[in-house]
């Protein structure tokens, strides 16, 4: 299983607020095979930890370490929203829901990062019109 599949990028996200977003990132992993429901949870009990907001309109919800059990595979959904999310204070446009099995998560994450720490190419997930176009520009993160 890739990383990232197309069918994980939604472009359109329905989530007005912090929680509904972690539970729509959420969905889609479980709804991949990634993850059981439980991890889910787990995402819940990461934010009520410390934020997962990283910056530049990018949240990053994953399960804690207590949650190992209930990840599959490694996987990632994608969902750019068109009004910004409250995200404890911060705007959030993006959200991306992570799973790492055998501590993968981290490599992906810095992946992610190389991505958002580039103003250029968050205006362009922002501009993108399709998932597509999302997926393309987030194309390295499925790179081994």
């Amino acid at each position: 299983m890739a990383v990232l599949d197309l069918d994980r990028v939604n472009v359109n996200g329905s989530a007005t607020t912090r929680d509904e977003a972690i539970r729509e990132a959420g969905a889609a992993l479980v709804a991949a095979g990634a993850v059981d429901a439980a991890y889910v949870d787990a995402m819940f009990d990461r934010e009520n930890t410390v934020s997962t907001y990283m910056g530049n309109f990018l949240a990053i919800p994953h399960g804690t370490n207590d949650a190992k059990d209930a990840i599959h595979a490694s996987a990632l959904s994608f969902t750019r929203y068109d009004q910004p999310i409250d995200w404890d204070g911060n705007e959030v446009r993006f959200v991306v829901g992570i799973a790492g099995l055998n501590n993968e998560h981290l490599d992906i994450l810095s992946k992610i990062a190389i991505v958002f720490s580039d103003d250029d190419e968050v205006a362009k997930l922002l501009a993108a019109s399709t998932a597509q176009e999302v997926y393309d520009l987030l194309g390295d993160v499925n790179a081994e």
